[in-house]
């Protein structure tokens, strides 16, 4: 029913990838010949050969971003070119874009609605892929995509490399005796007789560090350290804007901007850029107050000038002076496996999903990973990997990654979907076990948003289920919708149990996590919008180098950030969504999604019950089951009855009343 994730054979990927490209090519040539071709003998079998290909490719990528080393590396920079020259020509290849134009043409009154979406979207791709050049453009295209995609691993392994090398070690109880005491035991290490005190740049160490660090001075050092991290991909930066500069003209664009939005929603440049800038113009006013209250608590300790090292430390102490909240107070009450198991219960009450725990009965990469098969009127329907904890061979960050897809073959056989969850939590250790913060809880829901829309999908087509074929700018919302149920008191309490009592936090304890939300919600949405009008911004033209580049993200700084970092911030040579990942003049998606998943929620909370059956299960059929199979602009007004509103944004995170 389900592939195992087995990769014992993984030093030989590079001769099974060339295999099985050879098998999908020959298949497709076999295809090709057919002489009266139609949907059914032409465009099934042809997605069939794109998931098995996929399928086998997943883990090669997937493992070298969770257990990084030498092997992966290497095996990753084996296959890449293979894979690149590979899609590479068979989205150029003619003969395909004529036989798809072909059906669409001869078959299209006859074909249902998700049938016509998998042919618009196909014939799109093989447009946008350079279908149409000339012999030599098209041999010029594949050049590019093959240095963007090498650029792309070696953007993300500068990174990692950059993140795994550093340590600060601090001798001196003084300056980690704010952090709360997991964390502290978490760092700590013997050395010469004497107790010291280690911090990196995985995230769960930093973000202990720069938010209760007493020693200032220790906070700008590891605050420097991360912001400086892969100078050298300021080299990678430019050759990557450069590539993709020549390859959207080649492909008759005015710039990179307008060849990506060709697959959103968002209809324009015009129609982005001023739906950012107008978020940034109704926040930017509460932001500056919000800095200002920081400010003020920072001059109680002699600090008249506060840093961007500083925001994390004195934001903390003004969220407990302002709602006596301790974050450690909270944790043992956030045990990892608590969560995970009322969250299940939560998703299986609303969504009628069960979570079945099979992690003994078969294999991963890692033993700390956990695996469930979901399971819906008694049937099992699909499987997630959930690898959560921090470690050293893990890429920072979370995210959800799809394996297989939900389909119906031409043998009339239902293919299973299943998906990868990765996050970095504090990691467990023998005598502590992984104790998560109210936001890793966030992060986790959030995940659990992309996966549910890619395992519950319904729907037949490989090309257009699950999160395929959903327009990037719109699938965040899932995630967000998924995420403002974290902060809901009755959901709280199915899970948020003391590891060692059982007790279940109290109503006041669970109100105040609630009354912190929309603390700095205006400094939270001003710093998205300062990411996403540099990213997008960058996209609209070429921006020649390092100079130019740090000038465009000054100036958007200066427009609307209350706070300027010190001039030795290179935040973009860390800005992985855009140079290492898929996010390139795309990052607008998560508040343009946002405006969708805030309106879902309302419903719920216009409904007087965030556990109303009826409106969960409409959620349920309405956005989750049907994937990529319309625009979601579409199945959005199908689920509310109408337009979603950027006013129900702004009320939910307190920005306007």
């Amino acid at each position: 029913m389900f592939e195992d994730f087995n990769i014992e054979n993984l030093e030989n990927s590079k001769e099974i990838l060339e295999v099985k490209i050879k098998e999908s090519k020959n298949k497709i040539e076999e295809l090709l010949k057919i002489e009266n071709k139609t949907y059914e003998n032409f465009v099934m079998p042809y997605q069939e050969v794109g998931e098995r290909l996929n399928e086998f490719i997943t883990p090669i990528f997937h493992i070298d971003s969770v257990k990084n080393s030498n092997l992966t590396q290497n095996v990753l920079e084996e296959c890449l070119p293979i894979i690149s020259i590979y899609e590479t020509e068979l989205s150029q290849n003619d003969y395909i874009y004529t036989s798809l134009k072909d059906i669409q043409d001869k078959y299209y009154t006859s074909l249902n609605d998700i049938q016509k979406k998998v042919l618009e979207n196909e014939i799109r791709d093989f447009e946008l892929s350079g279908c149409h050049l000339e012999k030599d453009k098209k041999d010029k295209l594949k050049e590019l995509n093959l240095k963007l995609s090498e650029l792309s691993q070696k953007f993300s392994q500068n990174l990692l490399d950059a993140t795994n090398s550093y340590e600060m070690i601090c001798d001196d109880y003084e300056d980690v005796k704010e952090l709360p005491k997991s964390d502290i035991e978490l760092a700590s290490f013997e050395e010469d007789g004497k107790t010291k005190y280690k911090f990196t740049l995985q995230m769960p160490s930093y973000l202990a560090y720069i938010t209760y660090g007493s020693n200032r001075e220790k906070r700008e050092e590891i605050y420097r350290a991360y912001c400086t991290r892969a100078p050298e991909n300021e080299n990678v930066i430019n050759e990557i804007l450069k590539l993709k500069d020549e390859k959207v003209k080649l492909l008759g664009f005015d710039c990179y901007a307008q060849y990506s939005l060709s697959r959103k929603m968002a209809k324009n440049e015009e129609e982005v850029v001023s739906f950012l800038e107008e978020l940034g113009q109704k926040g930017k006013q509460k932001a500056k107050e919000e800095l200002e209250e920081v400010a003020q608590l920072a001059k109680e300790d002699g600090i008249d000038n506060i840093k961007s090292f500083d925001l994390s430390y004195y934001s903390e102490k003004l969220k407990k002076a302002k709602y006596d909240l301790d974050q450690e107070f909270y944790r043992p009450y956030l045990e990892q496996n608590s969560v995970l198991e009322g969250f299940f219960s939560f998703l299986n009450e609303v969504f009628k999903v069960e979570f079945v725990d099979i992690t003994s009965k078969t294999t991963s990469w890692d033993e700390k990973v956990k695996i469930f098969n979901l399971k819906e009127d008694g049937k099992i329907t699909g499987r997630i990997y959930l690898d959560l904890e921090a470690r050293k061979s893990k890429r920072g960050g979370a995210w959800m990654n799809n394996w297989h897809t939900h389909y119906i073959d031409t043998k009339n056989k239902e293919h299973l979907p299943t998906a990868f969850i990765v996050c970095n939590f504090p990691p467990s250790k023998d005598n502590t076990p992984s104790l998560l913060r109210h936001d890793d809880v966030v992060t986790l829901f959030h995940e659990m948003g992309h996966a549910l829309h890619h395992l519950l999908s319904k729907v037949e087509e490989p090309y257009v289920s699950g999160i395929s074929g959903v327009a990037w700018d719109v699938v965040e919302f899932p995630s967000q919708f998924l995420e403002y149920f974290a902060y809901a008191k009755d959901v709280l309490k199915i899970f948020a149990k003391h590891y060692k009592t059982k007790e279940v936090l109290d109503d006041d304890s669970i109100q105040k996590l609630i009354n912190t939300r929309n603390f700095q919600s205006s400094l939270a949405m001003i710093r998205q919008i300062e990411f996403a009008l540099f990213d997008f911004k960058l996209h609209q033209k070429l921006y020649k180098d390092a100079e130019e580049i740090q000038d465009l993200l000054d100036s958007i700084r200066a427009k609307f950030s209350p706070i300027i970092p010190p001039s030795y911030n290179k935040f973009q040579n860390g800005f992985s969504h855009i140079f290492g990942g898929g996010y390139a003049a795309g990052y607008y998606s998560y508040k343009w999604a946002e405006v969708l998943s805030a309106d879902a929620f309302y419903m719920f909370i216009d409904s007087s019950n965030l556990f109303n059956k009826t409106l969960a299960l409409k959620y349920k059929e309405s956005i989750l089951q049907k994937g990529g199979s319309s625009n979601m602009d579409k199945l959005f007004f199908n689920f509310a009855q109408r337009e979603p509103s950027v006013d129900s944004l702004l009320k939910i995170d307190g920005i306007i009343s």
